[in-house]
């Protein structure tokens, strides 16, 4: 016999998106201090993403986990060019602020209960 999981009112499933995507905000911005919860929170954010779909959480599920890829490649690109004349650490260090900026914003416009693009 399986037990059946009750259905969610689009309430619940609208606030239960938000609440991962504002922990996904928060473990992104512990990981501009170490990066391991990066890890953690993009695959919190693929796992959940069926989820979340059709909810105001989906747009920011998107821009968190682009915020991922995209930090990955220019960390990289970052790494891979700082032997030349350092220019690897200027992109580290611009990288690092874009970060900063995409998780400050993505978390006030989903605190504003708005979509994040």
């Amino acid at each position: 016999m399986s037990e059946q999981y009750p259905v969610k009112t689009p309430e619940a499933r609208e606030q239960s998106g938000r609440d991962l995507a504002t922990l996904v905000y928060l473990i992104q911005a512990i990981s501009l201090f170490t990066a391991v919860p990066f890890f953690i929170g993009v695959i919190i954010n693929y796992v959940k993403r069926g989820d979340v779909r059709g909810t105001l959480a989906e747009s920011h599920f998107r821009w968190q986990i682009r915020t991922f890829w995209f930090s990955i490649l220019w960390f990289v690109v970052g790494w891979a060019t700082v032997w030349i004349f350092g220019l690897g650490f200027l992109i580290l260090a611009v990288s690092w602020i874009w970060v900063v900026y995409r998780v400050i914003r993505g978390w006030l416009v989903l605190a504003d209960n708005r979509p994040a693009y």
